[in-house]
């Protein structure tokens, strides 16, 4: 509908510059690949000798905010891709065309994450390589969000991580070859909101699951955390906006839903509400069959709803998983972090909840090498996986990050941090997880197809890997299968013959690439582009 209404403003638009500038060449005969991207009554007419083409014209398709190509590339965290997909979804809705191929693409959209030195090299370089190529460049996310002034942004439109639902302004400001900074906080009242709307059009990578950010930033101070500086402290949306945003979700076709944030515990401190007063609303609007995943949560907030969150967990349409990161089990180290917790506080969150969730999935993750680090304290963390012997565990390499308190620590060796994160690594891969699962009957939901695209990638009642066959049936289905196999990271399922798979979707899920929450369609600011650049080309009178 918006493509039909701006071909016809579009067609007007030329018209009364062909009038006002007395052009000899007809409409119709103007660059045919102009016309058609705007006209869906067009036809190629036959043009027996060739026309001068007014220069504007062939160039009109690059100047016109909504008419380009965007390729997006998306670093970090579920809440980056869950932005990410809010980005995409408004500028599909406002016309223009995002793409999966970067060199077909006039813009380049860049969304950064600032965890890691390796992450935002890349982000540097994809910088770099869209200038080489002379592509138009805006970036997003929590690099320039943290460090604006950094010397490769200069010059580059910015997108603010609270700022996202403005993408497409600054998007049309950075084609028309301006620069653009948006880095401001929303605020009610004086009060700081969780962000952007939940409501906004956005593309689902997987039309499947949704991703629901239900809070911004978080109440800690961590030593070594850049995405602080960007995210700010905690904001959390409201429980019936959320309620909404999971219900319209559903009604979409959508199976699965992850809750995220940089700390989903601390939920509803800063409005006076709390995390299982969350889940429990949203557990009412999930259809049987369809499954809620709860994202990373630090163990100081944790610790108060251990009882709600363990009965919450073993709800039959919640997933038995929690991703709870100790990141050291030295209580030296873990102050030098400021993770205002005791590792025996951790030890707590892990042995009540697997004593009152049976099978409950703990994923959690280690720094090794922080600044300080003894060889005691990593044997400490060494002791603690070995003891618990975590099926899901992320080994991060310490990298002191510009700006941070851990920066100015004095660090430990290079060779030494590369030593014990290659030691830890050694102790992960010693167990296998999953070998007990071997011959049990589960019910999994399909809702994706693996790396090789030889299977489709399933997940049982304690979120644990499933490879199912690769057929069309099953995908988005709750199935039962047999377990036959278990490697490290996976399971292997053969569905059960006399088994029926059961929709747990209540809706056709929308198409990939489908722009979600497309209620109504109101004319973008294209139209007011299109007719600002005519009348500047008619009131000037000269076409070259």
């Amino acid at each position: 509908m918006l493509r039909q209404v701006s071909a016809l403003f579009f067609e007007q638009c030329l018209t009364t510059c062909y009038v006002r500038l007395n052009l000899s060449t007809p409409l119709m005969t103007w660059h045919p690949h102009i016309y058609s991207v705007w006209s869906p009554f067009y036809i190629k007419p036959t043009v027996k000798k060739k026309k001068k083409i007014p220069l504007f014209c062939l160039f009109l398709s690059h100047l016109i905010p909504g008419t380009q190509k965007i390729w997006m590339k998306t670093w970090g965290c579920s809440h980056n891709n869950s932005d990410g997909e809010y980005m995409a979804g408004q500028l599909a809705a406002s016309g223009y065309k995002m793409t999966d191929d970067p060199t077909q693409a006039d813009l380049w959209l860049l969304n950064s994450c600032t965890v890691k030195s390796p992450a935002e090299d890349h982000f540097r370089n994809s910088i770099k390589k869209a200038q080489e190529q002379q592509k138009k460049v805006v970036v997003a996310g929590c690099v320039p969000q943290a460090q604006p002034r950094m010397d490769y942004l200069k010059g580059l439109s910015i997108i603010g991580v609270q700022q996202i639902d403005r993408v497409v302004e600054v998007v049309d400001e950075a084609v028309k070859g301006h620069s653009v900074r948006l880095l401001g906080q929303k605020k009610d009242g004086g009060r700081r909101l969780g962000g952007a709307r939940l409501d906004l059009p956005k593309i689902r990578k997987n039309p499947l699951i949704e991703i629901i950010s239900i809070n911004t930033g978080c109440l800690n101070a961590c030593t070594y955390c850049k995405t602080k500086h960007a995210r700010g402290d905690l904001a959390s949306y409201p429980i019936e906006e959320l309620v909404e945003r999971a219900r319209q979700s559903f009604q979409e076709g959508v199976c699965e839903i992850w809750l995220t944030s940089e700390d989903t515990g601390a939920y509803g401190r800063d409005i006076g509400t709390d995390l299982p007063t969350l889940l429990w609303k949203l557990v009412e609007e999930i259809p049987e069959g369809a499954m809620l995943r709860l994202g990373m949560t630090n163990p100081p907030y944790i610790l108060e709803h251990l009882e709600e969150m363990a009965k919450i967990l073993n709800h039959p349409r919640v997933y038995a998983f929690l991703h709870v990161p100790v990141q050291s089990a030295s209580d030296s180290v873990l102050m030098d972090m400021k993770r205002e917790y005791c590792i025996d506080d951790f030890k707590r969150v892990v042995d009540f909840l697997r004593d009152r969730v049976p099978g409950v999935t703990i994923a959690t993750d280690i720094i090794c090498g922080f600044p300080g680090e003894t060889d005691a304290d990593f044997q400490e963390t060494v002791e603690l996986v070995k003891d618990y012997r975590f099926p899901s565990l992320f080994i991060n390499q310490f990298y002191p990050r510009p700006g941070t308190p851990a920066a100015k620590m004095e660090q430990v060796p290079a060779h030494v941090k590369k030593q014990r994160t290659k030691e830890l690594s050694q102790l992960f891969h010693s167990y296998n997880p999953y070998d007990h699962k071997i011959g049990e009957r589960q019910h999994v939901l399909v809702t994706e197809e693996s790396f090789d695209a030889q299977y489709y990638v399933a997940h049982n009642k304690f979120y644990e890997q499933v490879l199912v066959p690769k057929r069309a049936e099953f995908k988005g289905m709750m199935i039962e299968v047999d377990i036959y196999e278990a490697g490290k990271h996976f399971l292997k399922g053969r569905p059960v013959e006399d088994s029926k798979p059961f929709t747990p979707s209540i809706a056709a899920p929308l198409q990939k690439g489908e722009v979600s929450g497309l209620i109504e369609v109101s004319a973008h600011t294209n139209t007011h582009s299109i007719c600002t650049f005519c009348s500047q080309i008619t009131n000037t009178g000269s076409v070259t």
